[in-house]
């Protein structure tokens, strides 16, 4: 598979947009959820760690999964450097081939727009949870196709109508569903918010 990330990845983390979406984000899991050292976590397009990185240190394990190896490989210096040693990577395309784990929580941030079939994305993540565990997705409310470049490969969302990401979520096997705004990216001089779903499974 042709990785999309290569290029982006080497200056990924020095993107001010990037470091300040993924720190509200980050916080945003944070408060809104109960970390617990037992926990066993699943950072779903995970990247370089900007939120495994916050969510580490409150839990047990994470697991952080991409199908960019270039994005991963940027995390594993990290994970060398500063000796996160509970943080595993794992380069798999989850709908092909599941993990074979079942976590306590589900975390992503904007992921999900890259993911063609979305549906079957929450079906295999509620297949890779317990019963009683939750997701927490963050993603871009949806937009006018602005956000990216016009030429950006792997862009199959516009973001996501709010009201609909809820009904699939409850499609799949998904209550209490709340979605707040984690963050607010301001790009060429206009506003797109970033939603930050919380979903339990049944």
């Amino acid at each position: 598979m042709n990785d999309l990330f290569e290029e982006k990845a080497k200056d990924w983390d020095v993107n001010e947009m990037v470091q300040q979406l993924s720190s509200a984000v980050g916080e945003c899991i944070v408060t809104n959820l109960e970390l617990t050292p037992q926990m066993h976590v699943m950072d779903f397009g995970a990247g370089t760690g900007l939120i495994a990185s916050q969510v580490a240190p409150r839990v047990k394990k994470i697991t952080a999964v991409d199908v960019s190896q270039a994005m991963l490989d940027q995390l594993l210096k990290k994970l060398t450097s500063d000796n996160n040693n509970n943080i595993d990577i794992l380069c798999q395309n989850i709908l092909n081939e599941p993990t074979g784990e079942n976590y306590d929580l589900i975390v992503s941030a904007m992921a999900m727009h890259h993911v063609e079939d979305t549906d079957k994305m929450l079906q295999q993540f509620s297949r890779h949870l317990k019963s009683g565990a939750k997701v927490a997705l963050a993603d871009l409310d949806k937009e006018d196709g602005s956000f990216h470049p016009e030429d950006v490969e792997g862009v199959f969302h516009h973001g996501f109508e709010r009201a609909d990401f809820q009904s699939a979520l409850e499609k799949n096997g998904f209550k209490d569903i709340h979605i707040l705004t984690a963050h607010t990216v301001l790009k060429n001089e206009k506003k797109y918010p970033i939603f930050l779903c919380i979903a339990t499974k049944k």
